[in-house]
Parts: C-alpha cells; structure tokens; sequence
C-alpha cells in the first residue's frame, strides 16, 4: 500500500493495455488463440521437454532445477522465469555490462537517475567522506517524498535516517536524550567522586540548563 492509501500495483499501467491490445489484434489476425507451427506444415517441432513436478528445465545451464531455484515472473503464463536464478542473475549482469559498462552504473541510473561520475563528483564535493560523519561515503541518500538525490552517506548515517524516516522531531528527540542522561551521568560522577565538598556540583547545578 501507498502512503495514500492506495495500492499502486493495482492501478492500471502501460503494459496492462499493450498486453489487451495484443490479445484484441490477435483475435481479429488468428480468430482467437495463435496456433504453433505443426509437422504438417513441413517444420521440424522441437520436443518439449518434460519435467517432474515441482521443478523447472533451465535452457542455459541444460539441467532441471527445482522451482524455488527459479525465479517468479508474473507475466509468463507458469509464473516463472526462464532460467535457473544464477543463469538468470549472470545474463542479466552481462546485459548490464554491455549496455551500461557496469551494473553499478545501471542501478546508479535506474533507482537514483543520476552516473557513476555524478556519485563521484558529489563525493569529491563532500571532502571525500560522508556528507554527516568522516566515516567512507557509500550509499546514495535521497528524499522519499520527491525523489531528489541529497548526498553520500556512510552506511550508519544511511541506516539512521532509514530508522527515524527522516523524522526530524525523533532525531531532534534522540539529541535531547542523549543530553540528559550525558548530564545526568556528570552529576553522578561530580557528586560522588570529583566534588565531595559539592563546590563543583553547585557549579553545575546552576548551568544545567545552559
């Protein structure tokens, strides 16, 4: 479910039409359902391979795998893919890689829309280190609300706005926290170590709430 509350896979998308437009032009071409080339024809049909129950023949690897090693595809009529998941995952890093020279650079552009050269550059902007911290800049942080790219992030500092969802009042929230039992523990230590006379926790006490 969306933040709106509505489901954003039901709602209909391009592919949804070009896939009834298929099927409605077939129709009209064929008369329904188009037949596959058969022996009367004077063609050669390739056997279809048969396979137990419960597993699935990868063409790529040449061996049957079981389902749960293949991945799921709803637009095929079987629900699954192709090939076998490591055949899958290696052909799609090939194409990556021919396409766009990495699959860095592919994931770089697909999730963020921006290159390898503009996460460099906005490192380089950054001093070379994460945009909150001195930790090694590695993940892409952007708003959720409108998409925009704000910076390179350490993985903690990443993970922490991921945990507050860029709350402000929770990490405005966890810095108060965090003063009050810092101070609370220096009261401690003053009154029973430091300051017995209690000179020092007088001094405190009246700039606790600087």
């Amino acid at each position: 479910m969306s933040r709106r509350g509505v489901n954003e896979q039901s709602r209909p998308t391009y592919s949804r039409f070009a896939k009834a437009l298929q099927r409605l032009r077939r129709d009209e071409v064929f008369g329904g359902v188009r037949q596959g080339p058969s022996a009367a024809d004077g063609r050669t049909l390739r056997p279809q391979r048969e396979t137990p129950d419960g597993s699935r023949w990868c063409p790529e690897c040449k061996d049957r795998q079981a389902n749960q090693r293949v991945p799921k595809n709803r637009a095929s009529t079987t629900g699954y893919g192709g090939y076998c998941k490591p055949c899958h995952n290696a052909k799609g890093k090939a194409t990556y890689e021919r396409l766009y020279g990495s699959t860095r650079e592919y994931h770089l552009r697909r999730r963020y829309g921006i290159t390898g050269t503009d996460f460099d550059e906005m490192v380089e902007a950054q001093g070379g280190t994460c945009a909150v911290c001195d930790q090694k800049p590695e993940h892409v942080d952007h708003d959720h609300e409108t998409g925009m790219v704000r910076g390179i992030l350490c993985f903690n500092c990443n993970q922490a706005l991921g945990n507050v969802r860029d709350d402000p009042a929770v990490l405005q929230g966890l810095i108060d926290y965090l003063g009050r039992h810092r101070r609370k523990t220096l009261r401690i230590v003053v009154e029973e170590y430091l300051a017995p006379d209690g000179v020092i926790f007088e001094y405190l006490s009246s700039h606790r709430s600087a």
